[in-house]
């Protein structure tokens, strides 16, 4: 039963493995971008 549960994983990492390359990664949602505030007066 073990033996069958490791096949069933493996073909799992496999499927994902083609999937990921078929139709790119999982979305991943882009980090929120920090405003970085800059003194005007001093870049003159």
């Amino acid at each position: 039963m073990e033996y069958l549960e490791k096949l069933i994983e493996k073909l799992r990492e496999l499927a994902q493995k083609l999937i990921d390359t078929l139709f790119g990664p999982e979305a991943e949602t882009e980090p929120e971008l920090i405003p970085i505030p800059v003194n005007e007066r001093n870049r003159r």
